[in-house]
């Protein structure tokens, strides 16, 4: 069996390590997390000329067409570089519920224009019970005057503040399930009664965003889809964005282990380099041992998702739940083994072990993703 990338992937992957080498730079990341939207205009153009913006929009809407492997090729790559910005909520999660769940219409009018890096989008779907399943949907989506009128909150939104278009998920019906009843809705900026806040994180590479709605109105045409059909859609969003977020988790766990060996190379204790010692080989090979565990189970993961073969969302919860525990491990154990300028705010080790610690919890953390696992075969 052929477990490698293909000669495009590879491509695809050194363009983007060239390029993100050049362009964002840990200087530029510090510059860029410091500043409200994460990302600066000239970027943004930048990557939406790469192609980067539609790398899995359709072709016919001015995409790349490619999938979701194609996707954690990338997404390593920025994972290496904690690369900040709205790119992963107008892709992985604005973009990709559109792409899911949207109308033939509402893809053409926004699709190409989030492809294009003319608009962002956003995913606002959980809420202050930070439920991750259906059951914490709760917003209300009252019918009224042929669309629907939201009261309510949503929390941990990426990048809502930037974001041109809002893909909302709330409730249209009680059904005999959590997962039935819930519907998807557009809902574009400016929109009078809505309020987005931003939130303090502890890592400033990712901004997220308090949504507040106020006797938000919409018209029938925000309606993503069929009424109280949108949990299928939203759920094969999130499965995806989590295969993206883990892959990114990859990229990063593997940059801290070649900063960490390379450490171990140059310094000296005791007249040899320290990574001569046992202590630190073991606990490098340790390190090594899961970034190339974690790769194996998320280039899986995307595959099955791919595929769109069955077990793809037990794929993708075996995968966050191992990651998110090993980036963690990772960045840890790099920070220990710089010793004291590894606990420096200075050192770059700090931007890992952040974005490692935010994104152990985005999407779920492995306790949450271990009992999803359970429930998916049966115990």
């Amino acid at each position: 069996m052929n477990f490698g990338f293909n000669e495009e992937q590879e491509l695809l992957r050194s363009t983007a390590r060239k390029f993100f080498d050049n362009e964002c730079a840990s200087e530029t990341v510090r510059k860029l997390m410091e500043g409200p939207e994460g990302m600066t205009r000239e970027l943004w153009k930048k990557l939406a000329e790469q192609g980067w913006l539609g790398l899995i929009v359709p072709d016919e809407h001015g995409g790349m067409g490619l999938g979701i492997v194609d996707l954690v090729v990338l997404m390593e790559e920025m994972g290496r570089a904690v690369v900040p910005g709205p790119f992963f909520s107008t892709v992985l999660l604005g973009g990709l519920a559109i792409l899911e769940g949207g109308t033939d219409a509402q893809k053409k009018a926004w699709l190409p224009r989030l492809a294009s890096g003319e608009a962002r989008a956003a995913l606002a779907w959980m809420e202050p019970s930070a439920d991750l399943g259906a059951r914490g949907i709760t917003l209300q989506a009252a019918a009224k005057g042929g669309g629907h009128t939201f009261n309510g909150t949503k929390l941990f939104v990426q990048d809502a503040h930037t974001a041109d278009v809002i893909v909302v998920a709330a409730r249209t019906a009680t059904g005999k399930t959590s997962e039935e009843g819930i519907s998807l809705f557009l809902v574009p900026k400016g929109s009078a009664g809505l309020t987005v806040t931003l939130l303090p994180t502890m890592d400033q590479t990712r901004k997220l965003c308090e949504v507040a709605f106020k006797d938000v109105a919409v018209g029938p045409e925000a309606l993503m889809g069929q009424a109280g059909s949108g949990w299928a859609p939203l759920a094969r969003v999130i499965d995806k964005a989590t295969v993206g977020l883990c892959a990114e988790m990859c990229g990063g766990a593997q940059k801290v282990l070649d900063m960490t060996v390379e450490y171990a190379k140059i310094r000296q204790a005791f007249g040899r380099p320290i990574g001569s010692y046992q202590g630190v080989k073991h606990k490098a090979a340790d390190m090594l041992v899961d970034v190339e565990n974690s790769k194996s189970i998320t280039y899986y993961a995307a595959w099955a998702m791919d595929e769109g073969v069955a077990e793809g969302p037990l794929a993708v919860s075996m995968a966050k739940a191992y990651v998110s525990d090993a980036y963690r491990r990772v960045a840890g154990a790099g920070i220990q083994l710089h010793g004291g300028i590894g606990f420096t705010w200075e050192h770059d080790l700090h931007l890992y072990f952040k974005r490692a610690k935010g994104s152990e919890f985005t999407f779920g953390d492995a306790t949450w993703h271990r009992e999803r696992v359970a429930q998916l075969v049966n115990l």
